[in-house]
């Protein structure tokens, strides 16, 4: 069969002939219908996540993806190594496998759960966000910012979110659909982030950035003066698109009352996951099926991997491999 096969760490996938898999521990195979490049796929090839070191060579690239089963339902699901979602046909883990409501496009329903699950646990499990609560998503205009935008409103009810991004398009998208926004690069980040914590604090950031926007929202959540009053903040780290490391003070620190935790693979307890696949994912299928979230795709035939891999999509776009 032909796949995106990953015959080295730091090179990008070749589009080549892969053996066929054979089910075996109550893996099944499937036939692919599509599967997203995700930012935790181009790192896992790359070698540059942690994840990296659990990968088999050769293998075939993508974690997951949407495929149909012997019988005719079409399911999302998680590959097993080496076989990826990248392919003709590939192994799908037992116990992972959701399967998708009638009407929803494969494509879509292929790009919107690796980041749908990222920001559902880390608006869920880590920040425990409520109603109440006031939310700033830093890097609110890629894929899964904008994802946890819309499901900070819709799923969890929040009055008040602050997006914070590069993208002016982007921006407005999410000023409709009720968010604030501060425009990266145009703003003066830290001053307006400072002079909003302090007319009503903000109880949860989500941050998929890092880098200098980390450090500049930090600062402006510290420093707020002798007489300011201490208020929880909940700094959820996700992503490190600005840059993998940070300068931080220790005052800053000292002088608010922030908490710093990471989401990803290996920070997030197993139970958690298993919720989100049996429990959310069926409403993520079903809100996008209807309308009620909104995820911009780009469909790509799989033999073009080696040209669309290098290649930057659109600010909020998921580019998404079809055999």
């Amino acid at each position: 069969m032909k796949a995106a096969v990953i015959e080295a760490l730091g090179r990008v996938p070749v589009y080549t002939d892969f053996p066929e898999p054979e089910a075996h521990d109550g893996a099944v195979i499937a036939t692919v219908e599509a599967s997203a490049l995700t930012n935790l796929t181009r790192g896992l090839v790359a070698g540059t996540h942690y994840g990296s070191s659990g990968l088999t060579l050769p293998g075939v690239a993508g974690v997951d993806g949407v495929a149909r089963l012997a019988d005719g339902r079409r399911v999302y699901g998680t590959a097993v190594t080496p076989y990826g979602m990248m392919a003709e046909r590939t192994l799908l883990a037992p116990g992972r496998i959701v399967e998708l409501p009638d009407g929803i496009d494969p494509v879509l329903a292929a790009a919107a759960p690796n980041p749908g699950v990222s920001a559902w646990v880390s608006l869920q499990h880590a920040a425990q966000v409520r109603p109440e609560h006031h939310v700033l998503v830093l890097g609110a205009t890629g894929v899964t910012g904008s994802l946890a935008v819309q499901l900070a409103k819709s799923e969890f009810g929040v009055e008040r979110v602050v997006a914070v991004g590069r993208d002016a398009d982007r921006l407005d998208w999410l000023r409709g659909l009720g968010a604030d926004t501060i425009r990266l690069g145009h703003d003066d980040l830290a001053a307006r982030v400072a002079a909003v914590h302090r007319d009503r604090p903000f109880d949860v950031v989500i941050d998929y950035l890092w880098g200098e926007p980390a450090e500049q929202v930090l600062a402006a959540l510290g420093n707020q003066g002798l007489g300011a009053v201490a208020h929880a903040t909940q700094f959820i780290q996700v992503g490190t698109m600005a840059g993998p490391t940070i300068n931080l003070a220790g005052g800053i620190l000292r002088s608010a009352a922030v908490t710093l935790r990471g989401v990803g693979l290996g920070s997030v307890p197993m139970d958690v996951l298993r919720q989100a696949n049996q429990e959310f994912l069926p409403r993520l299928f079903a809100m996008l099926a209807d309308g009620q979230l909104q995820l911009a795709t780009q469909r790509q035939p799989l033999a073009d991997v080696e040209q669309v891999w290098t290649q930057r999509e659109p600010s909020g776009t998921r580019v998404v491999f079809t055999p």
